[in-house]
C-alpha cells in the first residue's frame, strides 16, 4: 500500500472519530452517516484539500456536505 492511500485511511479514521465526538454518535454511526451521504467519495477526491484543514473545519464542512446531501444531523 502506498504511503499516500495509508496517510488518506489514518486521517479518514480520525476524521470519523472526530465526527462521532462532536455529534454524540459511536463511531459506526459516524462512518455509516458520512457513507450514505457520499461523503467518503468527497473525502477521498478532495483529500489534497480536506488535509490541510483544522479537524474542527472538517468536521463541519462534512456535516454541511452531508446536509446537502439529504443527511438529517443538526450542524
Amino acid at each position: 500500500m502506498s504511503e499516500l492511500k495509508r496517510n488518506q485511511i489514518g486521517f479518514l479514521v480520525a476524521l470519523i472519530n472526530e465526527f462521532a465526538r462532536r455529534f454524540s454518535l459511536t463511531d459506526k454511526q459516524s462512518f455509516e452517516y458520512i457513507h450514505r451521504y457520499g461523503g467518503i467519495e468527497m473525502y477521498l477526491e478532495h483529500y489534497n484539500i480536506l488535509h490541510t484543514l483544522t479537524f474542527s473545519d472538517m468536521v463541519e464542512g462534512m456535516a454541511s456536505y452531508c446536509k446537502r446531501q439529504g443527511g438529517t444531523l443538526t450542524i
